[in-house]
């Protein structure tokens, strides 16, 4: 029997203008692996922060189980720069009669790759992360909350974790914008929206079905409460003798109804993005003939040839500190091999977008870093004042002369995307970067990209990210060695080398697991010998014609109890009918399957009638 850990009742923050959390209720319970999504800057790591103690509520109650220990793991780890990795996760074990622990953290050590006597200063943004979950892990929490875990992460570490927290004992909160990862690894989503906490069932695909659905829901209801509004506001101008006794009560109810309609809350717009299309480059974009390059006794790239043309969507993929930034740059001609020759094409335009961001000036404001010393920019045929241009990145033009420095990680992502569309370019070159990108911005950028008309140089750890935009992969093999596959990151899995497979593990692709099993439909019609379809009876047209009733209702009882799903107070005040409802919820998955499947069946009889 699962049981409350933490629970937040009316809850309610604030920073600014909105409120972060707006009198929402939240409950975590054992066993529970919680995806917390929502757009940059909607609250998601302040919320975090009040679940650990750090922050606390303006107003509402945080209830915690007695003894709950809660370990977090920030999205830029703060570690010690004066010990080494393995005083950092022993701590002081032997003052608190942790006798285990250096065991443990041997263990972890070994796990992770991690040298036990590396100081921690100068240590790569992936270690870090990986020491950062080693001693979270090491504290044994009943609470686990992880804030981006996956940024700076490689395949390896990525399959680790999602691997360990799989097999936790604990339960988690994750904060990611890694769709895989979201449905490889949750039983629960979260969504932080407009300052209340929605809860779905399910990975993030189970999301993405059910959101739709309570958008559709959310904008007939305020369409319908818009037209009431309406009504009454033209009543209100006509006239009508509102002094009147009778009528004050309508009065009050549309007073009432524009302090409503004021104090609603929209959803904010996404990103607009367009790129500015340079000269079209030629048909040659880079020919490398055996280029071999390394540093000391250590080679990167070893004995590596190959063509990229016009159009190409490439994407590099290794482990960390293989060599792909190398690779990148000798690709684009900013670094000569130690040998092997590098031919580039004509006419070249790159746009360049660094994971580390490094491109932007801190003391620069967004005006400035947009396009300095013009107030305009040239999209294709289209001429936008920056000020527009800013707003189309969903900064606000009061927000235009700020300084980079005071922008989050998400901000910063989205000015450098911003910096980068504002040039003209035939070549695209982007290393890691969905970092800090929430999930909408990430999917209109897969958009973009698929429609580019120039090539496109990707380096990302995000496996979704480059299924859906690579069509060439050039992964390292391992001792410098480079090779050359068709198609995305799942084709990539399917066609490495075995001792490859062997390095690097991951959870099953969306794909072959949809091949591996028949759906009903499938099923249904494929068991037995193949035969020709017989003509329907009048009881089997009358069974067809209400079929679509059926499901319409079956489907309305879906959308309720979604709905009563997505209502955090249900987890603190009726927790035993979570299970039930979702226990229903499948119930209704598999009729609707069936009746979609004899749908089918009866209306080839009737095409044969």
């Amino acid at each position: 029997m699962a049981t409350n850990l933490i629970t937040l009742t009316n809850a309610h923050l604030a920073f600014g203008h909105h409120a972060l959390l707006d009198h929402t209720e939240f409950t975590v319970q054992t066993g529970e692996r919680i995806g917390l999504i929502g757009r940059n800057g909607s609250g998601k790591s302040s919320l975090l922060k009040v679940l650990d103690g750090r922050t606390a509520l303006d107003d509402g109650e945080v209830i915690r189980t007695g003894g709950l220990r809660i370990a977090t793991v920030e999205q830029e780890p703060d570690l010690d720069e004066t010990q080494t990795v393995y005083d950092i996760l022993c701590g002081d074990y032997l003052e608190a009669e942790d006798w285990q622990r250096p065991s443990k953290v041997t263990m972890l050590i070994e796990q992770l790759g991690l040298n036990a006597d590396a100081p921690v200063a100068g240590l790569s943004g992936g270690t870090r992360k990986r020491v950062a979950l080693a001693q979270a892990l090491t504290n044994e929490p009943d609470l686990l909350l992880l804030d981006e875990p996956t940024n700076h992460l490689d395949f390896n570490g990525i399959s680790w974790l999602e691997n360990m927290l799989l097999n936790a004992k604990c339960s988690v909160i994750i904060i990611t914008h890694d769709r895989r990862f979201l449905d490889a690894v949750t039983t629960r989503i979260v969504e932080l929206d407009r300052g209340q906490l929605f809860s779905f069932p399910g990975n993030f695909t189970s999301w993405q079905e059910r959101k739709a659905e309570w958008l559709a829901a959310e904008q007939q209801q305020n369409a319908r409460f818009d037209k009431v509004l309406a009504q009454e506001e033209v009543w209100i101008r006509k006239g009508v003798q509102a002094r009147r006794t009778r009528d004050e009560g309508r009065v009050r109810r549309l007073e009432q109804l524009r302090r409503e309609r004021a104090e609603r809350r929209e959803r904010q717009g996404n990103v607009s993005l367009a790129v500015a299309e340079g000269r079209r480059s030629g048909k040659l974009v880079a020919e490398l003939e055996h280029i071999t390059h390394g540093y000391g006794d250590r080679v990167l790239i070893r004995d590596f040839s190959t063509t990229i043309m016009r159009k190409d969507r490439i994407g590099l993929i290794g482990a960390n500190g293989t060599g792909k930034t190398t690779l990148l740059k000798i690709l684009l001609g900013k670094l000569q091999p130690n040998s092997g020759t590098v031919k580039l094409g004509t006419n070249l335009s790159i746009g360049y977008f660094d994971q580390m961001r490094s491109q932007l000036d801190e003391n620069a404001t967004l005006a400035e870093t947009i396009n300095p010393g013009s107030e305009w920019i040239e999209i294709g045929d289209q001429r936008k004042h920056v000020m527009s241009y800013l707003e189309d990145f969903l900064f606000p033009a009061a927000r235009a002369h700020s300084p980079v420095k005071t922008l989050s990680g998400g901000e910063r992502a989205r000015l450098a995307l911003a910096r980068m569309f504002a040039r003209p370019t035939n070549i695209l070159v982007l290393d890691e970067p969905t970092n800090d990108l929430d999930i909408e911005t990430l999917e209109l950028l897969e958009e973009l990209l698929q429609d580019y008309p120039g090539t496109v140089l990707l380096v990302s750890h995000d496996r979704a990210f480059l299924n859906n935009v690579i069509t060439q992969t050039i992964a390292t093999e391992g001792d410098g060695n480079w090779h050359e596959y068709v198609g995305g990151y799942d084709e990539w899995l399917e066609q490495r080398p075995s001792v490859a497979a062997a390095s690097v593990s991951s959870a099953p692709s969306p794909t072959a697991a949809a091949t591996s099993t028949p759906s009903i439909a499938t099923a249904s019609t494929t068991s037995g010998p193949t035969t020709r379809a017989s003509r329907i009876t009048s009881w089997e047209q009358r069974e067809l014609d209400g079929i679509p009733d059926k499901i319409a209702k079956l489907e309305a009882q879906q959308t309720e109890l979604a709905a009563q799903l997505a209502d955090g107070s249900l987890y603190r005040e009726a927790p035993e009918q979570v299970d039930t409802i979702n226990q229903e919820l499948l119930d209704i998955d598999t009729q609707l399957n069936e009746l979609f499947a004899r749908w089918e069946t009866l209306e080839e009889k009737r095409n044969v009638s």
